[in-house]
């Protein structure tokens, strides 16, 4: 790919670290300004840091995505900032906790629910005003947990279906209108998040890759690589479908 998305503005949530980053850089490259935003500060500066590095355009903005008022000032900044948005990776997320259907805790689910499900809901309810004046492309983060189930992530799956499903709605209520809604969903990636989940494990992880159809797990830079496509006239007549990047995994 080359220049897939030059003269364009993307922002980028969940941008400082693992898919997020990724996908910020691989924009970079493609030729987009950046918006990075992460309630990780530290996190969020390394990596538009690493794009100025490399020659990019890119900005941060602290965000929690799970509140209205810190996302709408998030999409004003960033309009602010370059003039317009064309491109958004809806990707800040959280694993959550390990428990059956019975016994997740409230507060748990709640805090997963607020972070991967409505902070989506949330980020399109502003990015999208912004993409009708102009036209405009979104990539929301799902999962493979978005098509299938899994035992002990209740919360985790069920948001993730909502992702899948919000994704599908808002992509038919824009489809005429000039924005295109779709969402990519992964499998094992190795990232921080995948980490966590194995516990920092070599043999767990080592599981987790074997589970895999391709026999290894998926780098973040093979996320972002079919996000920033999704976000391009290459995929001009894609809209509403949620795309497995998996290894083969929801192919079992």
């Amino acid at each position: 790919m080359a220049n897939l998305v030059a003269g364009k503005v993307a922002l980028v949530t969940g941008g400082g670290s693992g898919i997020g980053r990724a996908s910020a850089l691989t924009f970079a490259r493609e030729g987009a300004k950046v918006v990075v935003a992460d309630v990780a500060v530290e996190g969020g500066e390394e990596t538009v840091r690493l794009i100025q590095q490399r020659g990019g355009e890119a900005s941060f903005v602290k965000t929690n995505v799970s509140q209205a008022a810190d996302v709408e000032a998030l999409v004003a900044r960033a309009v602010q900032t370059y003039g317009r948005l064309d491109c958004a990776h809806n990707n800040a997320g959280i694993e959550g906790a390990a428990a059956t259907t019975v016994d997740y805790a409230e507060d748990a689910w709640e805090r997963v629910i607020a972070i991967n499900l409505k902070g989506v809901w949330l980020c399109m309810k502003y990015e999208i005003p912004q993409m009708l004046k102009q036209g405009g492309a979104i990539v929301n983060t799902a999962s493979t947990a978005g098509l299938v189930g899994y035992r002990g992530g209740a919360a985790y799956v069920a948001s993730k279906h909502g992702v899948v499903g919000l994704t599908k709605t808002a992509a038919l209520e824009y489809a005429k209108a000039g924005v295109r809604v779709n969402a990519v969903c992964p499998g094992a990636i190795d990232t921080p998040m995948m980490g966590r989940i194995t516990g920092h494990r070599p043999q767990r992880a080592e599981r987790m890759a074997a589970s895999e159809p391709v026999g290894r797990m998926g780098q973040p830079e093979e996320i972002a690589e079919a996000v920033v496509w999704l976000c391009s006239e290459a995929a001009s007549f894609v809209t509403g479908h949620a795309m497995a990047v998996d290894g083969g995994i929801t192919a079992l």
